[in-house]
């Protein structure tokens, strides 16, 4: 349905027809908006190798590190960019209440699924830094 909100018939004008095209074309133009502002959110990539700590000098230790919180500053960026948008898109109005535990599902979703991978790349990068000190640590 092409949202032409001005009829182009004189005896459309004014009815009740041309009044529900409008409200149509709102609520389309308000959903692509909404769903516009979500992806302006930029998930960041995991890094690629974590150095291992069986093998790894200090430096590539000390690199894999600054990758690590690099990722986990990124992260916290993607975080805060969702919840604003989750934020301001549950201020219209305009909401029944199943569109509103519509977006608060999908915003759950998103900040879990992305705690989680944050989660497993922190717990990964420790696994191998206590590989790492306990190469490096002498024998008692």
């Amino acid at each position: 349905m092409p949202c032409n909100i001005a009829s182009k018939h004189p005896a459309d004008r004014g009815k009740w027809g041309s009044s529900m095209k409008k409200i149509s074309c709102l609520i389309l133009l308000a959903a692509s908006l909404s769903s516009t502002a979500w992806a302006a959110c930029t998930y960041p990539a995991a890094p690629g190798k974590l150095p291992d700590g069986g093998t790894a000098s200090r430096d590539d230790m000390l690199a894999g590190k600054k990758l690590v919180e690099k990722y986990n500053a990124d992260m916290n960026t993607y975080l805060g960019c969702i919840k604003a948008e989750y934020d301001e898109s549950t201020k219209a109005a305009s909401l029944t209440e199943e569109q509103k535990q519509q977006l608060a599902a999908r915003y759950t979703q998103k900040n879990d699924a992305a705690v989680d991978e944050l989660q497993g790349v922190a717990a990964r990068f420790n696994e191998q830094l206590r590989v790492y000190k306990a190469k490096s640590t002498p024998a008692k």
